[in-house]
């Protein structure tokens, strides 16, 4: 199990970093447009918040002893928005984050060798893992993508601006890319 540390510490920093990009996404959306969906086959930024949510504690509460489909799991109520305000929201988002980084910096080694499930099919643990990054991912980027159009011209953007890769990579690298 040389890798695992690795391996983990890297899921680690991309749940984590997704996170963070979801975050000051969400930071530049109105109270009201955290709530707003973008036309009725659309979920807002609060529904796609609390279904992350509401999925990593399902997934990760006793993770590696219980199906990831917990009996108490409302998974149709995930998509109504009923919170009273941002804290709120915010607060339900941030026990999400927890139960999943939390589960996770518990694993150890022979934790990878195990067999988990989900909705009663078996997953091998980095299975189950990639499978929540990739989902969670995908939200993300929904949440994003909403924002940037809820934030219209007030948006700063969370990456490299457009048209400024060359600008980017020389402040980086200096002259030329690496290896050249």
């Amino acid at each position: 199990m040389e890798h695992f540390s690795p391996f983990l510490s890297a899921t680690i920093d991309v749940f984590e970093a997704n996170k963070k990009m979801a975050e000051r996404a969400i930071e530049q959306v109105s109270n009201d447009g955290l709530r707003t969906a973008l036309d009725e086959h659309t979920n807002s930024i609060a529904v796609i918040m609390k279904h992350v949510a509401g999925n990593l504690i399902s997934r990760w509460t006793d993770f590696l002893t219980t199906d990831g489909e917990k009996p108490d799991r409302n998974r149709d109520g995930e998509f109504e928005d009923n919170f009273t305000d941002r804290a709120e929201l915010l607060a339900y988002w941030e026990r999400g984050w927890s139960t999943l980084l939390d589960s996770l910096k518990s694993l150890t080694p022979d934790d990878l060798e195990k067999t988990v499930y989900i909705r009663g099919d078996a997953h091998m643990v980095p299975l189950a893992i990639q499978r929540s990054l990739g989902h969670t991912c995908y939200h993300v980027g929904q949440i994003v993508q909403v924002a940037r159009i809820q934030a219209g011209d007030d948006w700063n953007t969370l990456t490299i601006p457009r048209g400024q890769s060359e600008q980017f990579n020389q402040e980086r690298w200096g002259k030329g890319k690496p290896g050249k």
